[in-house]
C-alpha cells in the first residue's frame, strides 16, 4: 500500500498528526504489532464517541416518547 494512501486512510480514520507519525515510524521500522496497538487504540476512542453519541439519542428518543404519550403535552 502507498504511503500516501496510508496516511489519507488514517486521516479519514480521525488520527491525529502525532498517532499518524507514530504509525508510520512503526512501519518504517517494522514493528507491526505496535502499528496494531495504535490503530486499536483509535478505534476505543471511536466506540466511546459512538456510545455517547447513541446515549444522547436515546434521551431524545425518550423525550419524544413522552411528548406523544402525553398527547403533545409536556411539562404541564
Amino acid at each position: 500500500m502507498k504511503t500516501e494512501m496510508v496516511i489519507e486512510n488514517l486521516k479519514d480514520a480521525g488520527c491525529n498528526i502525532s498517532a499518524i507519525e507514530k504509525f508510520m515510524d512503526c512501519a518504517a521500522n517494522n514493528r507491526k504489532e505496535k502499528q496494531l496497538e495504535i490503530l486499536e487504540k483509535q478505534r476505543s476512542v471511536l466506540l466511546k464517541r459512538i456510545h455517547k453519541d447513541e446515549k444522547r439519542i436515546s434521551c431524545l428518543d425518550y423525550l419524544v416518547y413522552q411528548i406523544n404519550r402525553d398527547h403533545g403535552y409536556f411539562l404541564s
